[in-house]
């Protein structure tokens, strides 16, 4: 199967040299599934190092022509860097680059620890940061090259309670398009994925209270949307040069809604999450109606 994304990405970048961060499981994994059944060299950089081993494992098996894997904290910025450099030494340079690397949390601003923020902006927004800076240079030096950060429809719509995660996902976005500028005319497309909700393992270390995690789990669900056709599509619509990738359709609504009418968005917000609110309070009653 060579789906059209891949051709036109292939037809690009003749080397198939991709590197992908939180390449063990979620949208990296599965993006890195798409490229190994079309042959390409994949380095893959997470933290955990059974899901790395496991993975690399299935990417051969899909018939990847070659798998690189590194242990790194993408927080840890001269470990992510250093395992970039390892990789496009490896190989030559780097074509593609997908930063998939993230973490969660929720909860209201003032209910929110500062070693929370720390935590998640290292990973989320500093953890990318940091693996560009690795990236670039190989693709630099190679003419040109592709990188995808991921952010996250929470990267525009900032829902309440969410206040690290949509900050650390709008600075993504924001930081997508200064390299982009920056970089366009040299080769290099820097394109930002804003997903909404899909069936991932972000919460699995997510910090929030149990409801907001049971509330996040139910609208993932509810999405019925898997990680494979997301990674297809961000493939399919970077490749053919799009620097902005919101999906699923209605999260495209939700964008054209925030630009051309920011202050009924921001009503209509607080009204979704007062909704939210009081869907949990509900529950919360029912437990413990239930339990006495």
């Amino acid at each position: 199967m060579n789906p059209a994304a891949l051709q036109r990405l292939e037809s690009r970048f003749p080397g198939k040299r991709g590197l992908i961060t939180g390449g063990a499981s979620g949208l990296g994994l599965a993006t890195a599934e798409w490229l190994a059944r079309n042959g390409w060299r994949i380095g893959l950089i997470d933290l955990n190092a059974d899901r790395l081993a496991s993975a690399a494992e299935r990417l051969r098996s899909l018939g990847a022509l070659e798998v690189f894997t590194a242990v790194a904290d993408a927080a840890d910025d001269e470990a992510i860097r250093s395992a970039i450099d390892a990789c496009a030494g490896a190989w030559g340079g780097l074509d593609y680059a997908l930063n998939a690397a993230g973490v969660a949390s929720a909860g209201y601003f003032l209910d929110t620890p500062h070693d929370d923020w720390r935590w998640l902006l290292g990973i989320n927004l500093f953890g990318v940061v940091s693996s560009c800076r690795a990236e670039l240079p190989h693709m630099l030096a190679g003419g040109g090259g592709l990188i995808v950060n991921v952010a996250s429809a929470a990267g525009f719509a900032s829902s309440a309670g969410m206040s690290p995660y949509n900050v650390s996902k709008a600075g993504v976005v924001s930081l997508s398009e200064t390299l982009d500028q920056e970089h366009r005319e040299r080769g290099i497309q820097v394109t930002a994925a804003m997903p909404g909700f899909f069936r991932t393992n972000l919460l699995d270390t997510a910090r929030a209270t149990a409801d907001e995690i049971a509330v996040a789990r139910k609208i993932m669900h509810a999405s019925n949307l898997e990680a494979s056709p997301v990674a297809l599509e961000i493939l399919l619509r970077a490749a053919r040069g799009e620097r902005y990738v919101v999906l699923p359709a209605q999260y495209r609504y939700l964008w054209r809604f925030k630009r051309f009418f920011p202050n009924a968005f921001q009503r209509f917000m607080v009204r979704f999450r007062n909704r939210a609110e009081q869907r949990m309070l509900e529950r919360q009653k029912r437990r413990e109606a239930s339990g006495s």
